[in-house]
């Protein structure tokens, strides 16, 4: 399932021309605060990618919801405190 998540939302990914060093930027906008720059499209994307999965794994850890995406979801189970 993650891994279908994460193809569908790198299918939404936008990618455009800034000045900077690293001349292309990426974002995928359904996944707020994901984004990364790069050098080329290909290496913007590799980076994209990778922070995709950070912000995946950092809401599956503090138990965020993630947004839909093409009606894919990760389900992130409820969890009780220690010692209750």
């Amino acid at each position: 399932m993650i891994h279908e998540y994460l193809q569908a939302a790198m299918a939404k990914a936008v990618f455009k021309r800034i000045e900077n060093p690293e001349p292309v930027f990426g974002e995928i906008p359904p996944c707020p605060g994901v984004w990364a720059t790069g050098n080329t499209v290909e290496e913007c994307r590799q980076e994209l990618q990778e922070v995709l999965e950070e912000w995946i794994l950092l809401g599956i850890r503090l138990g965020g919801p993630l947004p839909e995406i093409d009606g894919l979801r990760i389900a992130i189970p409820e969890t009780t405190p220690a010692g209750d």
